[in-house]
């Protein structure tokens, strides 16, 4: 898989393929949700019998009855008023001017000393005078023989009279009278003055329509405090819904026009056709996809990995959106949201391992956000949130509690780690709820947190066998299976060359280090190390290691033959790897580790005998090591065999010879298709020195 992979990538460049695969993934995703968001429709008509009952398949608003609610509540709001405290010294005032205009009449007469002063002068003079308020709101309207009557009285009558009306009617107007109480006040203040003996008689009717005129309301409606309240009231009406499985009709009932204009609300007649939920569904996965993309293209994988990581993720995407819709399918026979045994943590603990922890933060949320478009059960408007958070919080748990250096063993107690975490979302859940729920209920849920933390690492531990088997992948768990030391090739190496097995063990502590210390994967490094020379089990007494008590065989054979044995090594073992299934990175250690180096000691024998021989037939044959860490490992097996091979190794000659193993390595052009900095290299040889050190230290002369 990832050498097709890698071809079609070589074909179709980077950007087309992950554009592809992530646009094939989007597609996915909006298949398996769109049947959750198209509800069904049904053939009614207005004003006939329905054939079946029907529910509404979503929660939505209902504005019409929404609106009269709003307004029968806003009906209900008793006016607000506004006391006008002035408005009893305006009408004192008012009454005070009135008088003051008799009063000046009367003195006009007597300024021009006339005997007998023109009365119809001076009621048409005093008329002239009173018109504004005659034009007024509830204007004052007095007969000229009650202005007559007004002017004939003495002056010290004329403002008792005023005194007794401005007392009347600011005692009336200190109280509050709103509009509806005017007569009744106008009426009340009559009464008193009829009784009031200060009154003369010939003016009382004078005073009576002059008190009327001046009783006015003063507490009034306040519009603006009024309107905000009613306004307020409004804002606190919930709006009327209808709800999710709410009956909106029985079988055999007449559609009227109210029902059937819930059933066009709930988008549920044939002659709709609501293009809001797909559109919205289509931002979803865009918004999804882009996030994918924006992840992939700043990851530091080589870009045909960043292929081979989009694809396990679509694979585990679908595969968890399969199970998703099989539990939506057969969730209408319960009774109990059985959505809760969902495997929680598959996706993102699958991700986590096979891939690294960005992807499964992201595979995680967006598992968590199609469960809550696809496993709806209750009354939600767009998310399931309860089904949410549930399966975010049990992913994220899967995701921290395991390590990229975990065993499958690992995974099992990661699981019980998870199902913790579901049972405790789920007491959440139930003590938040405002249902009740009975002891079975309670049960339930809490088995199928349990369950759902369990099945997740079992099908984890299930499903990474096939993963890394189709996509080739190798995961850090498959890598720490590998470095068992009873695996079958580990012990062939052990058994048949135990020279070779000890030094692959030295080789891995060196790359190990040297590649954490760079960044590069240490772990694949050491199991890679485990299985690099296992060429030389084919013929183990021709290398230095493994003789043990025996006469060099190299001795008493040509150059030629022994050139020929010894660059085998690198090509057989890669073979052997090869008919054991074993991963290809591993294989490409074996067959890379020497690169195209020069067999110097049997080139130089060679050369004794024959000075023009040919210095490519004692190359190997590579090609050159290709990723750091068989970069870091070629180095470490030509610096722990020489080192193994010099007498009182100090600091000094381990720095030396690894500087001049380096620099070897370097001008023969072995780094040349691998992406060694010179930063690194220098960062490598600080870290083999160090490690050859604590190998290779003095030690103490014990007493005989």
């Amino acid at each position: 898989m990832r050498q097709r992979a890698k071809r079609l990538y070589e074909k179709a460049g980077f950007k087309v393929i992950a554009s592809g695969t992530i646009f094939l993934l989007g597609v996915t995703i909006y298949a398996f949700l769109y049947p959750s968001i198209n509800s069904d429709t049904y053939d009614v008509q207005l004003f006939e019998l329905s054939d079946e009952t029907i529910r509404s398949a979503k929660t939505v608003e209902d504005p019409i009855k929404t609106q009269l609610e709003r307004d029968r509540i806003a009906a209900e709001i008793s006016p607000s008023f506004k006391f006008n405290d002035e408005l009893a010294r305006n009408q004192a005032a008012v009454i005070d001017s009135l008088f003051g205009y008799v009063l000046e009449v009367k003195n006009t007469a007597k300024d021009k000393k006339e005997k007998a002063p023109d009365m119809a002068s001076m009621v048409a003079s005093l008329r002239e005078n009173l018109r504004l308020m005659e034009t007024s709101d509830n204007g004052l309207r007095l007969a000229d023989d009650t202005l007559r009557n007004l002017l004939l009285l003495p002056e010290e009558r004329l403002q008792g009279v005023q005194k007794v009306l401005q007392d009347a009617v600011e005692n009336r107007l200190n109280e509050p009278v709103r509009e509806e109480a005017v007569l009744e006040v106008r009426n009340s203040i009559e009464q008193e003055l009829r009784e009031d003996e200060a009154i003369p008689a010939s003016v009382l009717e004078a005073a009576i329509a002059i008190a009327r005129f001046a009783i006015k309301p003063n507490e009034m409606v306040d519009e603006e405090l009024t309107n905000a309240q009613m306004e307020q009231a409004k804002a606190s009406v919930e709006p009327t819904r209808i709800l999710q499985g709410q009956v909106l009709v029985q079988e055999g009932q007449v559609v009227d026009r109210d029902v059937y204009r819930q059933l066009e609300l709930a988008g549920m007649t044939e002659q709709q056709q609501n293009l809001k939920p797909p559109a919205g569904l289509l931002l979803f996965a865009i918004i999804a996809m882009g996030l994918l993309w924006l992840i992939t293209k700043r990851s530091t994988a080589k870009e045909p990995e960043k292929i081979t990581a989009l694809l396990v993720t679509g694979s585990i995407i679908a595969i968890s959106l399969a199970l998703m819709k099989l539990i939506s399918i057969v969730s209408g026979n319960f009774e109990v949201i059985i959505a809760f045994l969902f495997p929680t943590a598959l996706a993102g603990m699958m991700t986590r391992s096979l891939i690294n922890e960005r992807y499964a933060v992201f595979v995680t949320f967006l598992i968590a956000a199609s469960a809550g478009i696809m496993l709806q059960a209750n009354y939600a408007g767009i998310l399931e949130m309860d089904v949410a958070l549930y399966i975010l919080f049990g992913g994220l748990a899967g995701i921290y509690m395991i390590e990229r250096d975990d065993r499958r063993a690992r995974l099992l107690q990661a699981s019980v780690g998870v199902a913790a975490v579901n049972m405790l979302y789920v007491g959440f859940y139930l003590l938040m709820g405002q249902s009740q729920y009975d002891w079975p209920e309670i049960g339930f849920y809490l088995a199928a947190a349990l369950v759902s933390g369990l099945i997740s690492g079992a099908l984890t531990i299930g499903l990474l066998p096939f993963f890394e088997s189709v996509f080739r992948m190798l995961s850090t768990m498959r890598l720490i299976e590998l470095s068992n030391p009873n695996h079958l090739l580990l012990k062939k190496i052990l058994m048949e060359t135990p020279g070779t097995y000890h030094h692959s063990v030295m080789v891995a502590n060196l790359a190990d280090a040297s590649c954490e210390a760079i960044g590069a994967n240490g772990l694949l490094a050491r199991v890679g190390c485990y299985y690099h020379d296992i060429g030389k089990t084919k013929m183990p007494q021709f290398f230095i290691e493994n003789q043990m008590n025996i006469r060099n065989p190299h001795d008493s054979i040509p150059p030629d033959t022994s050139r020929d044995i010894i660059l085998a090594h690198g090509r057989q073992g890669a073979e052997i790897l090869r008919k054991h299934k074993m991963p290809k990175e591993i294989v490409d250690i074996a067959a890379q580790h020497h690169g195209t180096s020069l067999l110097k000691f049997f080139y130089h024998k060679a050369k004794e005998k024959d000075p023009e021989v040919d210095e490519t037939l004692y190359r190997y044959a590579g090609p050159k090591p290709q990723t750091k860490e068989i970069g870091v490992i070629a180095i470490a097996d030509s610096v722990e065999a020489a080192v193994r091979s010099m007498k009182e190794p100090t600091s000094e000659k381990i720095k030396n010879l690894v500087d001049a193993i380096v620099e070897d390595k370097l001008k023969d052009g072995q780094f040349d298709e691998c992406d060694l900095t010179m930063k690194e290299l220098k960062t490598v040889k600080k870290v083999m020195c160090e490690t050859l050190n604590g190998t290779f230290h003095t030690r103490i002369e014990y007493p005989k």
